[in-house]
């Protein structure tokens, strides 16, 4: 990719965020959304959550020579069973910090 494809990629996904921003104040009160729109925002959130979550349980604080980070993933997996299973906020983040946290203690990596 060039210098110039670049900066037009940046200027193009700002012009379109810009737009969305815009619309709901230079947009008549009474303009109706498209079906196709409201239904597709549906998922947004559920897109965006593990779009910042797998890159920081995968990727971060891998050992030196190692891709993933084994030890995030696992607590990851624990805290999601127990989510699904439980429905709990807390006890989610309470139950995947402990078992990281022993995971690396236990750890002969350190």
């Amino acid at each position: 990719m060039n210098g110039w494809q670049g900066w037009a990629i940046v200027i193009c996904a700002g012009l379109v965020t810009l737009g969305v921003r815009a619309s709901f104040i230079v947009l008549p009160p009474h303009t109706r959304v498209p079906t196709w729109l409201l239904d597709s925002l549906k998922y947004v959130a559920a897109a965006v959550l593990p779009a910042l979550v797998a890159p920081d349980v995968l990727f971060r604080d891998a050992p030196v020579g190692e891709t993933f980070n084994l030890y995030r993933i696992v607590a990851a997996a624990v805290a999601t069973a127990f989510a699904l299973k439980t429905r709990s906020v807390f006890g989610t983040l309470a139950l995947g910090m402990a078992v990281l946290w022993l995971l690396k203690w236990w750890s002969p990596l350190g």
